[in-house]
């Protein structure tokens, strides 16, 4: 590094509208680093000791008030248990045991009073203390006869508990000293139960099923003896937290004090060599040679001094090495800001016309261009056009707008352009003349232009046009071309952006119209659709009520001749008529299935959505199908689930479902199989069903269709089958509760169906409450 004449004053660098004197050294408002430093530090010790204290202080209050309620808890319960005290106290009204209890109370530090009731509700005993604090007042305050409050112990005669009632009694007043304080008691009650001889339940009959499950006895009956009332203060609990508190603010003091002048002193060593380094810097800051800096230190505060001594030498040749480059930097920064502006224009200009004008304008205002002319190509008739022409007059710009020249790869400049894509400096026109064409030639020597430059417009590999420019009197330089060059991506992405924008435009028109006719020809269909479904689900509704009624007065026939009331029946006739039966109960399912199916369109608006049992409902449809069952000497079982939620459904359609998949079971299960329905809770929210049978199974390819309507799955017993519509049935009602049902099944072997349904949210409970 080249060392500075010191004689020489520093020039630094200032922003024009600044001088060097109307700089503040010491401005406004200025507080000094060490002030800073204790003051911080002093606020962290402050922060931390208080944050400390109060944690402390607020463990040991929360410890000491659960010990005091745990203390009266304890008294209280091991007077109410004791028999002597029960059966010679209360029941006996001995005045002389009372006492004696009442005294082992008292004795106590913190019992303020203790009150007996008797069963009647008249107080038998009664005995206060004050505290050392507030002794006298604590007194009138427990001898005036709603202290303690008398309707604390009436609940008790009525709700008798095993565990004590524990009440918060807050007392403000004012001493001799005529110091303010607040003291709370805790009120401790508790009836004094004994059990009633000869008792017995209430009724003897379960009010709950989980009464009939654990088979436990009922509880005995008591008898109320009365009511025990203990009342402790905290008034002594308060003093020693008082007391603590005083002894940690003392010693917080003292630790906020030592370290405030710890960091005093240590903050003197580090502001001094900075106050000798600010006074340096305000002589380079008015232009002199500040006299080299001793280090006082190794540490960094020296590393710092000699920094500061070799950036006081290098600031000169940094001036004037700076002072050289403004000028070049204003130059790029003019070149930028035309960049930026045309940027600009390209973005928020759809218009390719306006777009075009817009551009050329920016170019000759900014760059000092006289005249542009932007030739544009036409790819149908591969021919070039003048797009947009700028700085001629308007004869000159209206004879531009006529040319219509084909492109050949003739040796000509505008072949290089349109067809090569190379750029151009022509610094003198003369000298290319027999490359121009002729009617371009002469309109640009009436114009005036003597030299020019040429881009090419290219985006996509594809040869758009091409951008000339030209200054008038002056040669176009080298630079002209490199700026030109910069923008011309812009500008040629630009004209293909507002190309695309008008096939678009175009484009969506006729989409537009399109989608509004396949629109309208949807809706016209989906209308048809509807009023067909509607027909069908009509149609099925209907038909299904008609079939009911002949059903029904076949099914009465056809028993009436089995019971032999038409006459005597023979056994063959007995065999056709139990065929006939038969039939007539499949046919009477196939009818129910059909106008379940019309109904389920509907299903979703009739739901009635309230918390249900699952347990429950399965147990009500098993109850209800056992005789069927029994016919065939089929077992059904309901495996219990402790704490089963309950689910959100509608009570009738899950019956059905339980019907259709426990019916199905009975169904296509053999004589002396077994039927288990079991539940469970799963984590995602929902409590999962399984109905499992021993029958004769499904076979592996035909389980995909098992639930469609009227699916063609082969049975091993057909005759159980009906319209085949149960299973989607079943499935559509499980779907419209927002649950799942599939099925796994191993032919020979057995089926078994799941199910899922959401638990009811204690929201919905609520609401169903109310």
């Amino acid at each position: 590094m080249k060392h500075i004449n010191e004689d020489r004053p520093l020039t630094p660098c200032y922003p024009p509208e600044t001088s060097v004197a109307s700089i503040p050294l010491r401005p406004k408002g200025f507080v000094s680093l060490g002030t800073k430093l204790v003051s911080l530090f002093s606020l962290i010790l402050i922060v931390a000791c208080a944050s400390l204290s109060w944690y402390f202080i607020e463990i040991r209050r929360a410890a000491m008030t659960t010990n005091l309620q745990q203390l009266g808890t304890i008294l209280l319960t091991s007077v109410a248990h004791n028999e002597h005290f029960q059966y010679a106290g209360l029941v006996g009204e001995d005045r002389a045991t009372l006492q004696q209890f009442i005294d082992g109370l008292m004795a106590v530090e913190e019992v303020v009073y203790v009150v007996v009731t008797g069963v009647d509700g008249n107080v038998l005993a009664r005995h206060t203390k004050g505290t050392r604090q507030t002794s006298a007042s604590l007194v009138r305050a427990v001898d005036q006869p709603q202290y303690p409050d008398s309707q604390i112990a009436k609940p008790l005669f009525q709700s008798p508990s095993s565990t004590p009632l524990m009440t918060h009694l807050l007392i403000s007043n004012t001493g001799a000293d005529q110091f303010a304080w607040e003291e709370t008691v805790y009120d401790f009650a508790m009836a004094v139960q004994r059990p009633a001889k000869g008792a017995t339940p209430l009724s003897a009959f379960p009010l709950h099923l989980d009464e009939v499950r654990s088979h436990s006895p009922p509880p005995q009956a008591t008898i109320v003896s009365g009511v025990v009332q203990i009342g402790l203060s905290d008034a002594r609990l308060k003093h020693e937290l008082r007391t603590m508190a005083w002894k940690i603010l003392l010693i917080t003091t003292f630790i906020i004090v030592a370290g405030a002048l710890s960091v005093y002193l240590l903050a003197l060593r580090i502001t001094k060599p900075l106050r000798r380094l600010g006074d340096a810097a305000s002589q380079v800051a008015e232009g002199h040679s500040p006299v080299a800096l001793m280090p006082s230190s190794h540490d960094e505060i020296g590393q710092l001094t000699n920094a500061f001594n070799l950036m006081a030498r290098s600031i000169q040749e940094r001036n004037s090495a700076i002072t050289g480059n403004l000028a070049t930097i204003k130059h790029q920064v003019g070149q930028l800001t035309t960049l930026h502006q045309v940027s600009a224009a390209i973005v928020g200009t759809p218009d390719r016309g306006q777009l075009l004008n817009t551009i050329l304008q920016l170019l000759i205002t900014n760059l000092g261009f006289t005249r542009m002319f932007l030739m544009l190509r036409h790819h149908k008739r591969n021919t070039a056009y003048v797009a947009q022409i700028a700085g001629v007059s308007p004869d000159i710009a209206e004879a531009a707008r006529l040319l219509d020249m084909p492109i050949q790869d003739d040796g000509s400049l505008q072949a290089d352009l349109l067809i090569h894509g190379k750029p151009l400096l022509i610094p003198n026109l003369d000298s290319v003349a027999d490359r121009m064409s002729p009617r371009v030639l002469d309109l640009a020597r009436r114009s005036g232009v003597t030299s020019f430059v040429a881009v090419p417009l290219k985006s996509h590999n594809q040869m758009l046009g091409y951008l000339a420019a030209d200054r008038g009197s002056q040669p176009c330089r080298e630079e002209d071309l490199h700026m030109l060059l910069t923008i011309i991506s812009h500008v040629a992405a630009a004209i293909d952006n507002a190309r695309a924008y008008s096939h678009l435009e175009e484009l969506t028109l006729n989409l537009e119209q399109r989608i509004a006719e396949r629109t309208q020809e949807l809706s016209i269909a989906n209308e048809r659709l509807q009023e067909h479904d509607r027909q069908r689900s009509l149609f099925f509704s209907v038909a299904s009520h008609e079939l009911r009624t002949p059903m029904t007065v076949i099914r009465s026939f056809a028993d009436n001749m089995r019971d032999g009331v038409a006459g005597p029946v023979s056994e063959q006739q007995l065999t056709y008529l139990s065929r006939i039966g038969h039939n007539i109960n499949r046919l009477t399912r196939i009818i129910n299935q059909l106008l379940d199916w019309s109904r389920l369109s509907s299903q979703q608006d009739l739901l009635r959505l309230t918390p249900v049992s699952v347990e429950a409902t399965a147990i009500l449809v098993a109850d209800s199908l056992r005789t069927v069952a029994d016919e065939k000497s089929i077992t059904i079982e309901i495996v219990h689930a402790n704490g089963l939620p309950a689910v959100r459904a509608d009570h009738d359609q899950l019956e059905q479902i339980f019907w259709n998949l426990i019916g199905n079971a009975i169904k296509f299960t053999p004589p002396g199989g077994r039927i288990t329905v079991d539940f469970q809770a799963t984590p995602e929210g929902f409590v999962q069903t399984s109905v499992a049978d021993t029958g004769c199974g499904i076979d592996p390819g035909h389980i995909a269709k098992l639930f469609r309507e009227f699916s063609k799955v082969q049975s091993a017993n057909p005759s159980a089958q009906g319209a085949q519509l149960g299973l989607f049935i079943t499935k559509s009602l499980v779907t419209i509760h927002k649950g799942t049902i599939w099925v796994e099944s191993t032919p020979g072997a057995g089926t078994r169906f799941y199910f899922t349904m959401p638990v009811c949210r204690q929201a919905d409970r609520l609401k169903a409450e109310d």
